[in-house]
């Protein structure tokens, strides 16, 4: 046991204002999203920083989360070695169900904490660098569909060549009509992707998809609702483009049953779905053994799940497909951290410095705190 102890947990629940408005099959967010930053002090004057990046129509609530950590969390947090991190989950685990994104937050400060004090990144603690730099995949969910597009363009001249167009939020034809326009007004050689967030019905799925098809996309995201894991298998036995599982699969045991029942030929993982990093990576582990490549998602992040989700992406071979890690430059109006996420030529950077290799802005998590508990 080291001598590093946990000196206090406290808890922001934030209110992120947002620069655009998505519209996703599940659900539109606009104007504002809720959150929760985490900050874990030690004796040793290391701080560990983590995120809660919830949505309520997909995982859970920042409310419900932060008061989780606040009430149930931080008893058994205070006083233990930060050190410890598989005790201490495992603990968590036993004193509060549900709550994976509260659970995600605490183990990211967790090793943070270890990082900094070893002097390593967290992608050293989880096996070393695979890959110091991460395509970008930009999601197209704006309901104002030519601001999309002019979005879109602008990011293809700075080199984004991933695009994920969010469908199955309007009718079949409307959504036929924009990926048409991406098609004809994007170089040929951007990679599309279609992604339906649970909004088609099984009844007429196959045939809407295969219309999709004709666009050429890399994939079609969980085209039904995440129960419907029979109707996931038909449509990817019938489909030529390979169907991912997302909401299908938060959990390392619904990651077997995916392979199992063989509902999908990809996966995106997720770090506030599945609880945490190492839950997320059993996750790509247990994909890679059956030959399925991985997708890096993300909720409505800022900065420091970013950055927690760049050392899992970076140090995990199988999650091979890019990811989504830029709603903190482009999607949220109030950055905390002191140095932005790095965007350059399409690819996200991988932070280096010990830690999550961030340094955060408190004064602007006060400027986005609604509550704090403490």
């Amino acid at each position: 046991m080291s001598e590093l102890r946990i000196t206090g947990v406290a808890v922001d629940v934030v209110r992120w204002p947002l620069k655009m408005k998505r519209r996703h099959g599940v659900g539109d967010i606009e104007e504002s999203m809720p959150g929760a930053v985490v900050k874990i002090t030690t004796n040793a004057s290391v701080v560990g920083w983590g995120e809660v990046s919830p949505w309520s129509v997909f995982t859970g609530t920042a409310e419900g989360n932060a008061t989780g950590i606040h009430h149930y969390l931080r008893p058994l947090l205070v006083g233990a070695d930060p050190l410890k991190i598989s005790t201490l989950m495992r603990k968590i685990d036993k004193t509060l169900v549900g709550h994976t994104e509260g659970k995600a937050a605490v183990e990211m400060a967790l090793f943070d904490i270890a990082g900094k004090h070893l002097g390593v990144p967290v992608a050293q603690l989880l096996g070393g660098y695979f890959r110091s730099h991460v395509p970008l995949s930009v999601s197209i969910a704006n309901p104002d569909f030519d601001e999309d597009l002019a979005f879109a363009k602008r990011l293809v001249a700075e080199g984004v060549n991933i695009f994920k167009v969010k469908t199955g939020f309007s009718s079949h034809k409307e959504d036929l009509k924009r990926l048409e326009r991406l098609r004809t007004d994007l170089p040929p050689t951007v990679d599309l992707r279609v992604d339906y967030n649970q909004g088609l019905d099984p009844w007429d799925a196959i045939r809407q998809i295969r219309d999709v098809e004709s666009f050429r996309p890399t994939f079609i995201e969980q085209p039904v609702k995440r129960d419907q894991r029979a109707a996931m298998a038909a449509i990817t036995r019938a489909i030529d483009t390979p169907i991912m599982a997302d909401e299908s699969v938060f959990s390392p045991a619904e990651a077997i049953e995916m392979v199992r029942g063989e509902i999908a030929d990809l996966v995106s993982i997720k770090i506030m779905k599945s609880g945490g990093i190492v839950r997320a990576r059993a996750i790509a582990s247990i994909a890679a053994a059956a030959g399925i490549t991985a997708y890096g998602g993300t909720m409505f992040q800022g900065g420091l799940a970013l950055a927690a989700g760049l050392h899992m992406v970076a140090a995990t071979p199988n999650i091979a497909l890019g990811a989504e890690f830029y709603t903190s430059t482009w999607v949220m109006g109030v950055e905390i951290l002191k140095s932005p996420i790095v965007i350059d030529n399409g690819m996200t950077r991988v932070p280096t410095g010990p830690g999550l290799g961030v340094d955060v802005d408190e004064d602007s998590v006060k400027r986005v705190s609604t509550t704090h508990f403490e």
